[in-house]
């Protein structure tokens, strides 16, 4: 298969938690300007404008959870604000806005627009404008002059102005960020389609590689083995029986393979070919191995194995296969014991042979143990091995009767490592 070039994502310039910092930030400075200029400048009472500035500074913070209310608050401070003001003082100074109050009123709509969108944003911008339109006509003792109209008229004007282009401004930044999230959305759908067809076009050679080479082999000894009785006419009963045993096992194998083969060839991986093996059919794998000459004892304790699910039946049918496959392949000659019990909670399995008398051909590469562990691990279970106090091996694992309650998140984790055999 190609390699195929990683797409590098993009990290995004400024995240929101950085946002909201840099928001706060500027509120605090905002409020840290606006009550001295407010008391100084325009004669405003300090309890009041603390009181009023803090309605205004806090606005845009809370618009961001809840906008109406912000709205509400930031709109009912703007409407007051220029009313508690000296005359004398407030003619010498832009009103009825002064200049960190615009700032904050232009902040507001910003924020307000970028987050909630432009028809919500459209409200405190004409609230806003709307209420510094009543101060002239509440407090007409200020503009008592041609020259202090002119200047309300022209703040009033300004402030327009920019909140009107800070509205623009946010809706169109806002929809280019939609614009922005909906592309990467669909580059994480491309991403994932990809990777799915990779992991596909990987089993399908995966199946292809298995079909041609393993199912061939596999085939070649059954058939082998069924016609040896026919091909050699000299040998014993015993031996054609061993045949016989041979050609079950190839068949038996032949039709794992074709299942296996089934589901890597179907993307949802629900295709079964023949019934799975489960806790029933445990015996019957103990007695194939013990036709090829070992000694196994079996104990099968209480409970029914029709409580248990499918599942877990599975497992525990592949874990006590490839337990006593590993005590064969690595210590032959011993003696295995094989022990299934079914509680009202869980499924216990434990498989042990006596220590070995021999060398192995060649070490253990400890797939086997992962793979058993694996399976455990994957429904909720448990799962150990490693040598005991004689000098042989035990195998345990414990699976729960049901996987309705397993957590889907769940994974194995990475620094679980099985024991080499």
């Amino acid at each position: 298969m190609a390699n195929r070039r990683q797409r590098t994502r993009r990290s995004p310039r400024i995240s929101r938690r950085n946002a909201t910092v840099l928001l706060c930030a500027a509120l605090v400075a905002l409020l840290a300007v606006l009550v001295p200029v407010q008391t100084v400048l325009y004669g405003t009472p300090l309890p009041l404008t603390f009181i009023l500035g803090g309605a205004l500074c806090s606005a845009p913070l809370l618009a961001i959870s809840r906008p109406r209310r912000a709205i509400a608050l930031f709109c009912s401070a703007a409407f007051a604000l220029p009313l508690f003001v000296v005359p004398e003082l407030a003619t010498a100074s832009p009103w009825p806005w002064s200049v960190p109050a615009l700032i904050t009123f232009v902040l507001f709509v910003g924020v307000v627009t970028f987050v909630h969108g432009a028809r919500l944003g459209a409200a405190p911008l004409v609230i806003g404008l709307l209420s510094s339109l009543t101060a002239p006509l509440l407090r007409p003792d200020i503009i008592t002059t041609p020259g202090i109209a002119s200047s309300a008229t022209a703040d009033m004007i300004v402030t327009a102005s920019l909140a009107v282009a800070m509205f623009l401004i946010a809706t169109l930044v806002a929809a280019r960020a939609r614009v922005d999230a909906e592309l990467t959305r669909e580059r994480e759908h491309s991403a994932l389609e990809e990777a799915r067809r990779a992991l596909i076009e990987e089993r399908t050679r995966i199946a292809r590689e298995l079909h041609d080479v393993i199912a061939h082999s596999m085939s070649v000894i059954q058939v082998q083995a069924s016609t040896a009785r026919y091909r050699l006419p000299t040998i014993s009963e015993q031996a054609a029986a061993e045949f016989e045993d041979i050609a079950a096992t190839a068949r038996a194998s032949l039709t794992e393979m074709r299942r296996m083969l089934g589901v890597l060839r179907t993307e949802d991986q629900s295709i079964e070919l023949a019934p799975q093996q489960g806790i029933d059919d445990i015996p019957a794998l103990v007695d194939s191995i013990r036709r090829a000459g070992v000694e196994v004892g079996l104990e099968i304790v209480a409970g029914e194995a029709s409580s248990v699910a499918p599942s877990v039946q599975i497992a525990a049918f592949r874990i006590v296969q490839e337990a006593m496959s590993n005590a064969v392949r690595h210590a032959p000659g011993t003696t295995i014991s094989v022990r299934v019990r079914i509680d009202a909670d869980a499924v216990h399995i434990r498989v042990q042979n006596s220590a070995r008398t021999t060398v192995p051909a060649e070490p253990g590469s400890g797939h086997g143990l992962r793979g058993m562990r694996e399976r455990a691990e994957i429904l909720g279970g448990a799962f150990s091995a490693g040598p005991d106090a004689d000098g042989g091996w035990i195998v345990e694992a414990t699976l729960p009767l049901t996987t309705e309650n397993l957590d889907p998140t769940r994974r194995i984790r990475d620094d679980q490592r099985p024991h080499r055999r």
